[in-house]
């Protein structure tokens, strides 16, 4: 069962019996100059494919004199995707990377056994009101890569390749889809792609990934005779061959996927692991200030939630 405020579905609903398993209304958190929608993880679904935390950031004006200043922690057994639609983010990290994403690029920051970064606007956007719009996910490590070296790797806009059909426009992200192939290197098999179908154009969704979901940004989309709204996340049956179709007004959305874990995945605040015990070793090791420090972002930090 989904936990939507709607009816229960009527015997012989296409939606429900034959493409969708999980719909899913984000829950919204106000951040104080703009909401953030986070669509995973919930009671109901945890992970779609490696992805176990999908936040949906705006989009939002700040206005002058505010920023976006999350300031440094920590990060275990897991890779984090930071994706602009507007706006600019300047990354640091405690490998000494430094890098201001645009719209359209990928930051992969992969944790591994341990990383700290902080995510501010940069200085020279501050004091003019500001424009962010965007997404932040994670992937859960495979078991055998949870403990590697952290690392980070920028994508730029143009080298993603762009998926271009009549009616049917967007970039591949990361992964392998419709032909092509994005240069992200990830861990595990993974789908995530960023797809505008103009008004009633329909498009493919074939099965060839374990795990399918699809985040509607703006728009509406319609599936098997079903209307879904923006800020919606659906989860598809595994198997099944599915058409999407643009609404009146078109549909922007994510597509993202990929296949399951081999074990189950806890998650703790910013520590993701296939171990209990290893989230009460990240989380006494970000309390006794064992983790590396963030290169010329030393002076503030996020403390260890009480609980």
């Amino acid at each position: 069962m989904s936990f939507f405020p709607g009816k229960d579905p009527l015997p012989g609903d296409a939606f429900a019996c034959n493409a969708i398993e999980n719909l899913i209304i984000p829950r919204t958190t106000d951040l104080g100059g703009f909401s953030v929608r986070r669509a995973l993880p919930t009671r109901e679904r945890r992970l779609v494919g490696p992805f176990i935390f999908f936040d949906r950031m705006g989009p939002a004006i700040l206005k002058a004199g505010e920023a976006l200043d999350v300031r440094p922690h920590p990060h275990i057994g897991l890779s984090t995707v930071t994706y602009l639609f507007d706006g600019e983010i300047r990354h640091r990290d405690s490998l000494g990377t430094e890098k201001v994403i645009q719209p359209g690029d990928i930051n992969l920051m992969t944790a591994g056994r341990g990383i700290v970064h902080s995510e501010r606007t940069p200085d020279k956007l501050r004091g003019h009101p500001l424009s962010i719009s965007g997404l932040q996910t994670w992937l859960a490590l495979p078991d055998d890569k949870e403990e590697i070296d952290p690392a980070f790797a920028h994508t730029e806009k143009s080298d993603l390749p762009l998926i271009d059909a009549d009616g049917a426009r967007g970039r591949l992200v990361i992964g392998s889809f419709e032909g092509l192939t994005s240069p992200v290197g990830v861990y595990s098999d993974t789908l995530y792609a960023d797809l505008e179908l103009q008004p009633n154009v329909r498009f493919p969704f074939g099965a060839a990934h374990e795990e399918r979901a699809i985040y509607i940004l703006a728009g509406s989309l319609i599936v098997a005779g079903d209307r879904f709204e923006a800020d919606q996340l659906l989860v598809f049956r595994p198997g099944d061959e599915i058409t999407l179709q643009g609404g009146e007004q078109g549909c922007h959305m994510m597509l993202f996927g990929g296949a399951t874990l081999n074990s189950k995945r806890y998650i703790w605040w910013n520590f993701v692991s296939s171990s209990k015990e290893r989230i009460e070793k990240a989380k006494e090791e970000w309390r006794t200030g064992h983790f590396d420090i963030v290169p010329g972002d030393e002076e503030e930090f996020i403390p260890l939630p009480e609980g």
